[in-house]
């Protein structure tokens, strides 16, 4: 055969890959954006990774329904099998290792591995606090009377998380973790230029055992969708971790026009390996006082 027809014989046969469609997480299921908006997602090197959905409003809008139908059945699910399914995604988010290392690699992360068991650790981390909390932040008040008086801690509703935009994998577990451990659902707004391990992440909590809306992700960019979300009224509490700076106070002045709880941006990007303490896990918490008549 002569050499330029093996040539054309090899090209014709050479198998190309199945280039994956990066889509949003809603209600469980992965929507396209309904403006079919999408931007490119680039490599630290520059090189072209993946085209992401960009959210509109009226995809945050959808998500926050998702996440509304979803409370009532979360919150009341007891704290147990909460830690349980908690547990389990950090199962399925091992099983994924190298997925996440590699997407973590092309994120700029300088250990990919380390990240990656961090953050299955912090997952298992906010598993075990799950049935706890309730013993840690409640209390039975000494009162002058025959009664007992408890202070029970419940979940807040619907939280609008702004995830951190350089820790696109344990920053993101660890902001996301408490807000569902503790009976919240949440819609969440991934890294601007790192959204991949957030939509891989997707994947896994979609295969695990959490119900559909207690966890619903958007992509796109954050100047864009977070106004809405700070002024929809069916979002209880709103956190500002991953917020541009410039925008963060006035997301706060939008979400004091309904009373949302708002847990502020940080000052600087936190260091997500160190302890991360209850503060996240109180951060969306109601106290609720309870009275009860003392038995004879």
């Amino acid at each position: 055969m002569p050499e330029a027809s093996r040539e054309r014989s090899a090209a014709l046969t050479e198998r190309l890959g199945v280039r994956k469609t990066y889509k949003l997480f809603i209600g469980g299921a992965f929507p396209r954006s309904e403006s079919g908006r999408s931007y490119e997602v680039s490599g630290v090197d520059g090189r072209f990774l993946a085209n992401a959905a960009m959210a509109s409003r009226k995809d945050a809008r959808d998500a926050v329904v998702a996440a509304r139908k979803a409370f009532g059945g979360w919150a009341r699910a007891t704290a147990y099998n909460r830690g349980q399914v908690l547990y389990r995604v950090a199962e399925m988010l091992e099983g994924r290792r190298a997925q996440f290392a590699a997407e973590l690699a092309d994120a700029g992360s300088t250990a990919p591995e380390s990240e990656v068991d961090a953050a299955v650790d912090r997952w298992v981390w906010y598993a075990g606090w799950s049935d706890k909390v309730t013993a840690v932040l409640g209390a039975v008040n000494p009162v002058a009377g025959p009664y007992f008086d408890f202070s029970v801690p419940e979940p807040t509703g619907v939280v609008a998380v702004l995830a951190p935009q350089r820790s696109a994998l344990l920053g993101l577990v660890s902001v996301v973790a408490p807000v569902i451990a503790t009976g919240n659902t949440c819609v969440v707004v991934a890294s601007t230029d790192r959204p991949l391990p957030a939509i891989t992440l997707a994947e896994v909590l979609a295969t695990s055992d959490l119900p559909g809306g207690v966890v619903n992700l958007l992509t796109g960019f954050g100047a864009e969708i977070a106004p809405w979300l700070a002024s929809h009224a069916d979002i209880n509490a709103l956190d500002l971790t991953g917020a541009d700076p410039a925008l963060s106070a006035e997301l706060e002045r939008t979400a004091a026009q309904t009373v949302k709880r708002v847990l502020p941006a940080p000052a600087g990007e936190p260091d997500w390996t160190a302890d991360p303490g209850v503060r996240r896990l109180a951060a969306f918490l109601e106290t609720k006082t309870v009275w009860h008549p003392l038995g004879v």
